[in-house]
């Protein structure tokens, strides 16, 4: 309320016609541009094998993950989001996803987490979060909040939608207590899937109207293209991912920047494997998160952090 949110700041330091976009688009619904991109998935599948060489395991979907990390760091104006027509800055880099409580058994449920990243984040830093997070999540009888909460509301009838109601109306005010919307899944910097793993095609995912979400990246199955190189066709393989993003959020030529970092760390991920030289923020919105295996102090914790 009044400009703060627990999640974000407003700003007003936006240019008149972008600002005026929430008036005749008001949902994220009305606003949705789709995109199409194509990862070299065997130069990131050569990277992938080096690093389990030197003993690091690292995924595709860890180093998709990552690489929007540090272009969020160099372009934070794609970190913000619209809510009851007013533009905010988050004050938080997060990515949801829904991931399998058991990979080897589609029977034992899905869910969803939400992970928070440092900007200084680097390629492990990232992946050893993702595996906590996980981790902690795996095996069917593991309930997290989401779960719980969700669990609760769907035991009576009709309390979902009073409850519902009830947290749009408190979010669209700024008056969603903070704890809350750290566990709530779509109010995140970006919203991915990953198809690939459950044998997909790569869809543009809608955004949803509920919760701040202004990403959506869907990563599908692997596709064989014919290529032409030095003179001579042949099949290549590449990576698909559909994206959707409010086009609302920042003008064109900011999105333009953001997405050539993106495609500059995921054609070399071995940039990702030191910390950004520097980290910019909008005005007053600076966070950080302690790594994995660190007090908010910075100092190591007494008991390591776990890995999937």
């Amino acid at each position: 309320m009044f400009g703060h949110r627990p999640d974000g700041r407003r700003i007003s330091s936006i240019e008149p016609i972008v600002r005026i976009t929430p008036y005749l688009m008001p949902m994220r619904c009305d606003a949705q541009v789709f995109l199409q991109h194509r990862l070299d998935y065997e130069k990131m599948a050569r990277y992938i094998a080096q690093q389990g060489q030197k003993g690091e395991r690292v995924t595709f979907m860890q180093i998709v993950i990552a690489a929007f990390v540090r272009s969020i760091a160099e372009h934070p104006e794609i970190n913000r989001y619209i809510m009851n027509k007013q533009y905010y800055a988050r004050n938080n880099c997060t990515v949801s996803f829904t991931m399998l409580k058991d990979p080897t058994n589609a029977d034992a449920g899905e869910t969803a987490v939400k992970i928070k990243f440092d900007p200084s984040d680097t390629l492990y830093d990232v992946r050893d979060r993702m595996n906590a997070v996980i981790l902690a999540n795996r095996g069917e009888a593991v309930k997290n909040f989401v779960d719980k909460l969700a669990s609760f509301l769907l035991a009576v009838p009709g309390l979902p939608t009073a409850v519902v109601a009830l947290i749009r109306l408190l979010d669209r005010y700024g008056l969603c207590p903070g704890a809350l919307l750290d566990e709530i899944p779509f109010h995140t910097s970006m919203f991915i899937t990953n198809n690939a793993s459950i044998g997909l095609h790569h869809v543009n995912h809608h955004i949803y109207n509920f919760g701040s979400t202004s990403i959506f990246f869907g990563m599908g199955s692997v596709e064989r293209i014919t290529v032409i190189e030095n003179g001579a066709a042949r099949m290549k393989r590449f990576l698909p991912i559909g994206i959707t993003v409010d086009e609302r959020v920042t003008s064109g030529a900011h999105f333009s920047g953001f997405f050539g970092s993106m495609v500059r760390y995921l054609s070399d991920p071995s940039l990702l494997e030191v910390p950004p030289e520097k980290v910019l923020y909008d005005e007053k919105c600076e966070y950080h998160v302690p790594k994995v295996g660190e007090t908010a102090t910075g100092k190591q914790a007494d008991a390591p952090a776990a890995r999937a």
